[in-house]
C-alpha cells in the first residue's frame, strides 16, 4: 500500500482525488490533504510518504517549484488544467501527469504505474547493498531533442560531451543532442556509473577500454575514441580506478 498525500489549493480538486483513493482502500492510504507547498513540505519531513498528487499551479509556490526544493521527493503525479507543463513535469521524472477534469480511468493508469515504480524501487533495495556510493532509480532518463522526448538507456551511453549550451550523449547505436548543461545532466545520472573526468566528458565507468596518459580509451561505433581526462579530476579518477571500484 502506497501512502499518499495530495497537494491542491483547490478544495474540489482535493475532495475529486480524496473519493478516487477512497476506490482503493487497499492501494493507496491518504495520509493528508494539503492546500499548499508549505503544509505539504511539514508532512514530508514527518511521514513516510511513498507518493504526492501535486497540482502545478498554486499560489506562492508552483508544483514544479516545489519539487525542485526536495532532495528525496516521493513519487509524484502532476495534477493540473494546464497541458503545457507536461514537459516540463517529465524533465523532473514524475510518474505521470494528470489532467483536470481528472476520470477515475485515467487516474487509474498513473496509479498502476506509480505502484509498479514503487515495487521496482524496492526491489532494488532489497537486492543492492545500500552505501552512499550505490546509486538506486531509474535504468532511464528522457531528454528533450527535437521537440520530443528522447528516452536514454543508462547502460547504453558511452560518454557525454558538452557543446556550449548543449549536451551530446553518445550511445551505441548513435547520439541525442539536447539543450541543457553538463552540470544539470550530471546531476541527474547515477554516481556510481557515471564519472566527470573533464568539464567537456562525463564517461560511463563501464565503457571504459584504458587509460593511456591523460586520455580515456573507449569504443564507439567500433572506432577508438580517447577523451581527455581534465587535471582538476585526474587523482579523483585514478583512485577509483587504484581502489578496485571499476
Amino acid at each position: 500500500m502506497l501512502r499518499a498525500i495530495i497537494v491542491d489549493d483547490e478544495p474540489l480538486a482535493l475532495d475529486v482525488l480524496e473519493t478516487f483513493i477512497q476506490k482503493i482502500p487497499d492501494t493507496i492510504q491518504l495520509v493528508r490533504k494539503c492546500s499548499n507547498a508549505i503544509e505539504a513540505k511539514d508532512v514530508l519531513e514527518t511521514e513516510d510518504i511513498d507518493l504526492m498528487f501535486l497540482d502545478i499551479q498554486m499560489p506562492q509556490l508552483t508544483g514544479i517549484d516545489f519539487l525542485r526544493t526536495l532532495k528525496n521527493p516521493p513519487l509524484v503525479i502532476f495534477t493540473t488544467a494546464y497541458s503545457e507543463y507536461a514537459l516540463e513535469g517529465f524533465e523532473l521524472n514524475a510518474v505521470d501527469y494528470l489532467l483536470k477534469p481528472i476520470s477515475f480511468d485515467r487516474f487509474m493508469k498513473s496509479v498502476n504505474r506509480a505502484v509498479e515504480l514503487f515495487e521496482l524501487q524496492n526491489a532494488k533495495k532489497d537486492e543492492i547493498p545500500q552505501s552512499d556510493e550505490i546509486d538506486v532509480q531509474k535504468e532511464f532518463i528522457f531528454v528533450k531533442s527535437d521537440k520530443k522526448l528522447v528516452r536514454v538507456n543508462f547502460n547504453d551511453i558511452i560518454y557525454i560531451e558538452g557543446l556550449k549550451d548543449y549536451v551530446i550523449i553518445r550511445m551505441e547505436q548513435g547520439r541525442v543532442i539536447t539543450l541543457q548543461t553538463m552540470k544539470s545532466l550530471e546531476e541527474k545520472m547515477p554516481k556510481a556509473m557515471f564519472k566527470r573526468v573533464h568539464r567537456s566528458y562525463i564517461i560511463n565507468l563501464d565503457k571504459i577500454q584504458a587509460l593511456i596518459g591523460n586520455m580515456i580509451e573507449v569504443v564507439e561505433k567500433n572506432d577508438t575514441k580517447h577523451i581527455p581526462i581534465g587535471k582538476n579530476y585526474r587523482d579523483e579518477l585514478l583512485d577509483l580506478i587504484n581502489s578496485n571500484k571499476l
